[in-house]
């Protein structure tokens, strides 16, 4: 499927308002709300790891997959964080790209000379 720039703008947090909005959310409600699941999950996730671990040599592969999983999840708070930021340096970034660009054309333009 093909999806056009109609469709594809329809989801994109383009304009600075909702990208503020997209950031807000994200620092309000998901960021808190997977940062609680996961201290949750804590206790319950390092007995787990204790239980299926080597305990004579032999353990069990669910117990190094459930630290790999638990530190995939404290990663992804990372992320969303990070994404949080960026969402909002995002509008100054491009404008300011835009204001140095049209700056750097019309200096050198040639047509100023006529």
């Amino acid at each position: 499927m093909v999806i056009g720039p109609a469709q594809g703008q329809q989801n994109l947090a383009s304009s600075p308002a909702r990208k503020r909005a997209a950031a807000r959310a994200i620092e309000n409600h998901i960021e808190p709300d997977t940062r609680r699941s996961g201290e949750w999950a804590d206790e319950d996730t390092g007995a787990a790891v204790r239980a299926f671990d080597a305990k004579d040599g032999h353990g069990w592969v669910t117990s190094s997959s459930l630290k790999k999983a638990h530190k995939a999840w404290g990663d992804q708070v990372k992320r969303l964080s990070s994404e949080k930021v960026s969402l909002r340096a995002t509008t100054a970034l491009l404008q300011g790209t835009d204001f140095g660009v049209g700056a750097h054309v019309r200096t050198s333009s040639t047509l100023d000379r006529y």
